[in-house]
């Protein structure tokens, strides 16, 4: 099938990749096909529900590299699902009775698009896979191809998402300011939060990042100035139990000796434990038009702080999120190479009328193509017995 217009959107959460994928779509389409119409649809899947669209103009074309300085998106994100009818219809993005799938597709058809990139995280991709198997099922001749996005790196089966390495690199930078608090006060507890709902690798990741700053610095111990201050004392994820009377034990030595605990958290650990104590209580736990349990309401860091602070004496307790300040970064080298792979090969796929979410395929030798939306899925575990993690946990005296 010929393609004449292309259509992108991004969706989701932010991640340090979104304006630089969208740049990299433009400028690849530029180079091998500049005929190609493109548009943008503006705030995800909402945007395209309502029809809200961007073209990509001449000079778009020719200053999209400038996109990859940039954090964010430039076209604007959205948390839509398009089977969550009642959702779409409460937020006013479908009229009573509609169905947003079928909406969605006459959208496209109405705009002529051939190929619609979807940019974003597990939600976003499966979002994309019952639209496609909607048009599929319905007739409709379009290819929608997508690129992974996501902080926390837990799409199965995609070796690394786009915009991970960045956010575990700013965490580890965010750290490095917040964790000089630990002078501020006597006994002072510091609580890093890092974003990671199912996936503890962000939080790992940006833990290493941060212990291995602190291995590169030199101190002047004999007046305070001690690593071990320094360091991170606990790294926390979803995928570990965490025996709280044991680390209190462990960390109250720890607070004892250098007069400060630092813990590195994953938003997700032991929220499982939180929201079955608030809904005993007869508390509601709120939730995203996904289901999800909203980790800022629930709010882990503050629970465990909490817990911990009791536990160790502290005098002064501190909980810092860096979630916010990693996912708005503009991508490091590492990345934009990882979204320039991805970008080309995006198209390569669209041409040849191959969709699916791009990306290293870790069941198929981690080669990188199109793999099937029925196969991805989120919430991808983390890998707690990985060489480099448990020879971090050794480092600090958690393993």
């Amino acid at each position: 099938m010929p393609v004449k217009t292309v259509a992108m959107l991004t969706a989701g959460g932010l991640a340090p990749c979104l304006s630089s994928a969208v740049g990299g779509l433009i400028e690849r389409y530029t180079q091998v096909a500049p005929d190609v119409r493109i548009i943008a649809y503006t705030n995800g899947y909402a945007g395209l529900l309502k029809g809200d669209h961007l073209e990509v103009t001449p000079e778009v074309r020719q200053k999209a590299y400038l996109l990859h300085r940039f954090g964010g998106s430039p076209i604007g994100n959205s948390r839509v699902k398009l089977t969550n009818v009642a959702d779409c219809v409460r937020r006013g993005f479908v009229a009573e009775g509609q169905d947003p799938l079928h909406v969605a597709a006459e959208q496209l058809t109405s705009d002529g698009v051939d190929v619609l990139h979807t940019i974003g995280g597990d939600d976003t991709n499966t979002t994309a896979a019952d639209l496609a198997a909607y048009l599929h099922a319905n007739g409709y001749e379009l290819t929608v191809v997508g690129l992974p996005k996501t902080v926390d790196n837990d799409v199965v089966p995609i070796r690394q998402s786009l915009g991970a390495d960045t956010a575990a690199h700013m965490g580890s930078r965010f750290a490095q300011n917040i964790i000089s608090e630990h002078s501020s006060n006597p006994r002072m507890l510091i609580v890093h939060e890092v974003m990671g709902r199912n996936c503890g690798w962000l939080t790992a990741a940006t833990a290493r990042n941060y212990h291995e700053w602190v291995g590169r610095q030199e101190f002047v111990p004999a007046i305070g100035n001690d690593p071990r201050r320094w360091d991170i004392h606990a790294v926390f994820v979803p995928e570990d139990h965490i025996d709280l009377d044991h680390e209190a034990d462990r960390l109250r030595a720890v607070m004892d000796e250098t007069g400060c605990v630092n813990v590195f958290l994953s938003e997700g650990a032991g929220v499982a434990d939180i929201v079955a104590q608030l809904e005993a209580a007869g508390e509601d736990v709120p939730r995203d038009p996904f289901g999800h349990v909203q980790l800022d309401k629930v709010n882990p860091g503050a629970w465990f702080a909490e817990e911990f602070a009791k536990r160790l004496g502290a005098e002064k307790t501190m909980v810092q999120k860096s979630g916010y300040y990693s996912r708005s970064a503009a991508a490091n080298a590492f990345d934009l190479d990882l979204i320039r792979q991805c970008t080309e090969k995006a198209v390569e796929c669209a041409f040849a009328g191959e969709a699916g979410v791009i990306g290293h395929d870790e069941e198929r030798g981690d080669e990188l193509r199109a793999v099937e939306f029925a196969r991805i899925k989120g919430g991808k575990k983390f890998d707690t017995s990985v060489g480099w993690y448990r020879a971090l946990l050794a480092e600090i005296g958690q393993a």
